[in-house]
């Protein structure tokens, strides 16, 4: 009579590690949208590359029933990060060319903000203007319109606003810096 194998998963924080043997095999993950966007942007009118350096581009959040309470004290937040899924993505290669980067690079996929990825996951910061009856009121968006959303996190600055001479050198490169920065004074602070 053979012994049934058994396979642990140690699970620490974020991280599964898998037990000797099984380093290799292929998780599958598995995400339930918390909510959705409603915003003006749609696949033929296009949205801004960055929504943060266009502030007075509004959306809105729709948050289900079943999420509504995890809200509670979220609006003493000016900015939060929004997770969501690019549904509307094409398929991905493995370098980009972002629209306004120096010409004299191709740049590897995951050194870009390209919506093109193995895994079309979007990431924003957005100003919460107000927080209303289960519905987020934001700006600075650059989502399209029914964009599911996975997650919301408040934006800390003093673990999200990392300065970095070397990143902001090669942001000249990527087109992503200059006079369109972000001019809300308090962002970094």
């Amino acid at each position: 009579m053979k012994k049934k194998q058994i396979i642990f998963i140690i699970i620490l924080g974020f991280y599964v590690i898998p037990m000797k043997g099984q380093e290799n095999k292929k998780q599958q993950v598995t995400y339930t949208p918390i909510g959705i966007f409603h915003t003006d942007y749609t696949p033929l009118t296009g949205a801004p590359r960055q929504g943060i350096l266009i502030p007075e581009g509004k959306g809105r959040i729709e948050i289900y029933p079943e999420y509504q309470s995890a809200l509670r004290t979220l609006e003493l937040f000016e900015y939060i990060i929004v997770i969501y899924h690019l549904d509307k993505a094409r398929r991905w290669n493995d370098t980009a060319k972002p629209p306004a980067s120096n010409p004299g690079y191709t740049f590897g996929l995951f050194a870009t903000r390209s919506p093109n990825r193995p895994n079309p996951i979007g990431l924003a910061t957005v100003k919460l203007e107000k927080v209303e009856n289960g519905i987020l009121y934001v700006s600075g968006v650059d989502a399209f319109e029914g964009t599911p959303v996975l997650d919301i996190k408040p934006y800390l600055p003093s673990i999200d606003g990392v300065k970095s001479i070397r990143n902001e050198a090669i942001e000249k490169d990527l087109g992503l810096h200059g006079e369109n920065s972000i001019d809300d004074s308090t962002f970094f602070k």
